[in-house]
């Protein structure tokens, strides 16, 4: 398993990094990122500390970690900004919180991510066909989300992808040590979404794809 979406007590998660890492660890995952909320007030504070534990803890655990960040509520013109500050700052994976269907995400948030080309844009919600395009263009995946209420635009996003052949990954938008899953529950909300075997299989070779590039391998 790989799980590009995590959140540490950086932001609104339960878990140290190094906690979060090592039960990821015990699930034998391959991959994990810590993707902690970030806007202005706190982009510059979250990115230097998980690129300091997940460098040092990389060298001991047998699941590989990368440092990176969720941008969430964000005014979508400022987006571009603060991607290229996330870059800059050390983030090696960059995720856009998407316009899910569950809370006031300011309208025009998913194609300004899209635009500015983040790696993920988390659970988009009522994606359009012309997003999804543009996202298949630039190489920005879209997300599957295991996460309750987010995981309601989940059909969507997956009929999306198919028609406009953007990428797709699952990840869970883990807060706290119960929402973390395994293979088997995964493979479920693929199929749950209308996907099918094969369709998860190429979403965890999407997730590996960008777990490597992300850690230069």
């Amino acid at each position: 398993m790989i799980d590009l979406h995590t959140h540490s007590l950086f932001s609104d998660g339960e878990l140290l990094p190094s906690e979060l890492i090592r039960r990821i660890e015990a699930m034998n995952y391959e991959y994990l990122a810590i993707t902690d909320h970030a806007d202005d007030s706190n982009l510059d504070w979250i990115i230097p500390r998980v690129v300091k534990v997940t460098e040092r803890v990389n060298r001991y655990a047998s699941v590989q970690t990368i440092p990176g960040i969720e941008l969430t509520h964000i005014p979508p013109p400022l987006i571009p900004e603060l991607v290229g500050e996330a870059h800059k700052l050390g983030a090696k994976l960059v995720l856009v919180h998407g316009e899910t269907i569950v809370e006031p995400v300011a309208e025009g948030t998913n194609l300004a991510a899209i635009q500015a080309k983040v790696d993920i844009l988390a659970h988009p919600g009522l994606i359009s066909e012309e997003e999804a395009r543009l996202a298949a263009a630039n190489g920005v995946c879209l997300e599957i989300s295991a996460r309750k209420g987010h995981s309601l635009g989940n059909g969507r996003v997956a009929r999306m992808a198919q028609k406009t052949g953007a990428k797709l990954v699952l990840n869970t938008d883990a807060h706290a040590p119960g929402d973390l899953i395994g293979s088997r529950f995964a493979r479920q909300v693929a199929l749950g979404a209308g996907l099918n075997d094969a369709d998860f299989e190429e979403m965890l070779s999407n997730s590996r794809s960008l777990a490597r590039t992300a850690l230069g391998l």
